[in-house]
């Protein structure tokens, strides 16, 4: 499988927009993108494991539908903000897994060219904003780029990510009172994966977050987060909604997180029961089943998909790893923005200033 060219990939996602059903292209394109998704990420654990990957490290195993199934209806000009468990979004958007492996090493061939070591990424020339770690945050930066496509009339959604256990907090509040006022474009994906770190469901809230959508003057819709189509459907109501001008809907997938928190939480607290029920629910393994029984696959073709995604992931690894460590001299480029209005001394506002003699230093 050959590298895909971001451009690409973003516009065949405009012509999911504007038709349904799904086509057969449209159905093995889904289930490449979770196989992608996994392949990804499990690549990246084997690196952490090998001591090549720093820090910690973060995936969305068991969550692949999610992320796959509604970045799937996005328009070329629609934003992104997307969480640490949704790879998927970063590869339908056009992001390649090469790229993605790169930034976990802390290589120059990544995302933010070894500025980051984690899953705190985005491009701006595919759609999607960087990470913000406080969840959910990003919520109220999908309803600001929200308000700014309906002040500016245009025909664009925003669609964000984040876990049921975002609903706790404040910010999570304030983003779906203002899109709700405001009747803004914009589609918030909330992964219910059963536990906040630790804490289940029954200690995180009284009330199902989906039905608090109506109280802020918009519709919750509450689906299989296990069921790519099922997703997709989802999201693509839900977009076509927002561009209407019929305003924001709250998705909540139910799905459950297959691996701990992150890669040093062992999961003693997850009920073996739990585990297993949802283990039998695989997103993957359910898809391949549907694609054989009801779309007229053959059992060969999509085995010969997860072969075919396989190879690329392991291609993708090679240049990851072929990747060199980061020019120091480059740490500070593209941290600013690149039109800076230089100050009274001719120098940059980031320069250092020194206390003693009162005079700036060259950054």
């Amino acid at each position: 499988m050959e590298t895909s060219d971001a451009s690409a990939v973003v516009d065949q996602r405009l012509r999911h927009v504007a038709h349904m059903p799904l086509t057969r292209e449209d159905r093995a394109n889904l289930f490449r993108y979770m196989v992608m998704m996994r392949g990804s990420e499990e690549r990246a654990l084997t690196l952490y494991k090998q001591g090549k990957v720093p820090g910690s490290f973060y995936d969305g195993r068991g969550q692949e539908a999610i992320s796959v199934g509604a970045a799937f209806v996005l328009a070329p000009g629609d934003r992104t903000c997307i969480l640490h468990r949704d790879l998927g979004a970063h590869l339908v958007r056009g992001v390649t897994p090469d790229r993605y492996l790169a930034n976990y090493m802390g290589r120059s061939g990544g995302v933010t060219g070894g500025k980051e070591g984690n899953m705190h990424f985005g491009d701006r020339r595919l759609g999607s904003v960087g990470m913000v770690s406080m969840l959910p945050d990003m919520a109220l930066v999908a309803t600001g780029m929200a308000l700014a496509f309906k002040l500016r009339g245009e025909s664009r959604v925003a669609m964000t990510f984040f876990g049921e256990g975002s609903t706790a907090n404040g910010q999570w509040h304030e983003a779906m009172n203002f899109a709700g006022i405001h009747r803004l474009p914009v589609v918030f994906i909330l992964e219910n994966n059963r536990f906040a770190y630790s804490t289940p469901n029954e200690l995180e809230f009284a009330v199902d977050p989906v039905e608090r959508a109506h109280t802020y003057g918009f519709p919750g819709v509450n689906v299989d987060g296990n069921d790519v189509e099922a997703v997709f459907a989802a999201s693509r109501d839900a977009a076509e909604r927002a561009r209407r001008g019929g305003g924001a809907t709250l998705i909540e997938c139910q799905t459950m997180r297959m691996h701990g928190h992150g890669a040093h939480d062992d999961m003693r607290y997850v009920p073996n029961e739990m585990f297993e029920e949802w283990q039998r629910r695989d997103p993957i393994d359910r898809y391949a089943e549907r694609l054989v029984a009801d779309y007229g696959f053959s059992t060969q073709e999509v085995e010969g998909i997860r072969s075919e995604v396989r190879a690329y992931v392991e291609e993708c690894a090679g240049k990851a790893l072929d990747s060199p460590m980061p020019d120091p001299a480059l740490a500070t480029d593209g941290v600013f923005a690149d039109a800076w209005e230089p100050l009274g001394d001719g120098r940059a506002p980031w320069s250092r200033w020194s206390r003693t003699n009162g005079e700036r230093s060259a950054a």
